[in-house]
Parts: C-alpha cells; structure tokens; sequence
C-alpha cells in the first residue's frame, strides 16, 4: 500500500519510512506532482494534522497521513507546542529554535518537557487520528549532531543521551512520532492488511 506523507521534510520521511513494515510504503506529495505550502493553520497539533492530511487527501485523492509535533516544556506552559517549528518566528531555523528556548530556560531548574505527535490518517474518506507522546528533560545545552529539530537538547526519561546522540533506531524504539506511527500501523494491519 502507498500512503502519501504529507510533509516536505525528508528527514521526516526518512524516520517514519524506517518505522513502516515492508508492504507499506510512503512518499513525499512532491511525487505527486504537488508543488505548494502544506498549510498549519490551528492552534492545537490535533488540528494542525487533520489540516495537513485533508488538504492532500482532498488535492491527491490518495491514501494520506501527516504528522504534528509538538515539544511541550513545563516551566513554559507547555510552550512551543503547536509553534514548535516557528517558535523563534517564520523561516527560523532548528538552531534559532533552540536558542530561544535555552534562554527561555536560563537559571530554570524545572526542565521536565514532552515531545508528543498527533498522526491523522485519512483512507477511503474515513479520519482516523493517532498520538504518541515521550517524556523527558531539557538539557542546558546542545549534545549530539543525529536528528532534527530539538533533538540535541532533549534527553528522554530512562536514558542518559539525547535523541540527537541516538543512532536512529534507538530513537525510533521510542520517539514519540515512532509511537504515534506504530499506533496507525496496528490499525493499518487490522483494517487493511498485507502480505
């Protein structure tokens, strides 16, 4: 089965095709010949899926998933959250990101946070939404060059490194997009099953 991944980011397509048994493959909309922005528009990462999932399913009338993602840091009242991404403001970069929020954390003990993941699949019309969360600590500073986004400065609870010294299949044993994932999976076996 082909599931188009509503995301533009290839790091992101590289991770979850890794966590998807053989029969099941995904790709890019840009195989698809879609060219524009994936819209994220809501203000709840159960939102910002649906609206990523919907307007690929609805443009490519494919079977879609989309994933968001959100980091929630408790001294910060859950924020970034749905901003993650944007968190130091439009066309920012991952170290930019990273930057704010340290300083944000600067002379703060409390450093207790979660990445968590909403994935929406829609297939045959029919929504179907998925989460994953993974809790953990913000680290005082940057350790590791693996993964993405706020890898280097998060340390999942029961581990002594950050997703970004993790090599990959480490981190997709228990990275909150790699539980969200597994959960669509367990549902894609049940209702459409492959060799």
């Amino acid at each position: 089965m082909l599931l188009v991944f509503a995301t533009q980011n290839l790091h992101k397509v590289k991770e979850v095709a890794s966590l998807l048994p053989s029969c099941y493959t995904i790709a890019p909309p840009s195989e698809f010949g879609w060219q524009g922005e994936i819209p994220e528009e809501q203000d709840t990462l159960e939102g910002n899926s649906l609206q990523k999932a919907q307007v690929l399913y609805d443009a490519l009338q494919r079977p879609v998933f989309s994933d968001d993602s959100g980091l929630e840091v408790d001294a910060l009242g859950g924020a970034p959250g749905v901003y993650s991404a944007r968190y130091a403001g439009e066309h920012c970069s991952f170290d930019d990101n990273i930057n704010k929020l340290l300083k944000a954390l600067e002379g703060t003990h409390e450093r207790s946070a979660r990445f968590r993941t909403v994935v929406t699949l829609i297939i045959e019309g029919e929504v179907h939404q998925f989460q994953g969360c993974v809790e953990g600590e913000i680290l005082t500073e940057r350790h590791g060059a693996e993964g993405f986004g706020y890898d280097p400065i998060f340390r999942p609870e029961g581990t002594k490194l950050s997703f970004a010294e993790m090599p990959l299949a480490q981190k997709n044993g228990m990275s909150h997009r790699a539980r969200a994932v597994a959960a669509m999976v367990a549902y894609l076996h049940k209702a459409f099953p492959c060799a």
